[in-house]
């Protein structure tokens, strides 16, 4: 019977990144807030602004994967090219800010919902049926 051998990574490497990570992940969140980027044109990150969010200059925060050719920005606004000429801007808002603006939104969603609903059951459209009432 053949022992299996275990391989162990040498001491000093860098860790690898997850398959999954991309150019808009982010490293290094404080808990208790939402990240994403904005894409900065026309006001979108002042609309984001209004709307509670902040823009994110915290130093211990990295945008994308680590690139040998990408110069850091410590210290400053967080930007990230989005494509297309489009730079990106991290923003954070939080999370129990978050929360209840995604209920208000669901809210409203509901609310369309079921004046669709009323509509459709006034006779003239068929059947209607839904799984959340």
């Amino acid at each position: 019977m053949q022992k299996e051998a275990i391989v162990k990574s040498p001491s000093g490497r860098i860790k690898r990144m997850d398959a999954r990570s991309g150019p808009l992940t982010v490293r290094g969140k404080e808990p208790g807030f939402i990240y994403r980027v904005v894409n900065d044109v026309d006001d979108r990150v002042e609309s984001f602004r209004e709307a509670g969010y902040e823009v994110v200059s915290d130093k211990d925060v990295a945008v994308g994967v680590k690139r040998v050719d990408r110069a850091s920005s410590e210290g400053s606004v967080k930007r990230v090219s989005v494509g297309a000429g489009i730079q990106g801007v991290l923003m954070r808002q939080r999370e129990d800010f978050y929360k209840e603006d995604q209920a208000d939104k669901e809210a409203r969603i509901r609310e369309l919902e079921r004046a669709t609903k009323k509509e459709a059951l006034d006779g003239n459209y068929g059947n209607l049926k839904t799984t959340w009432e």
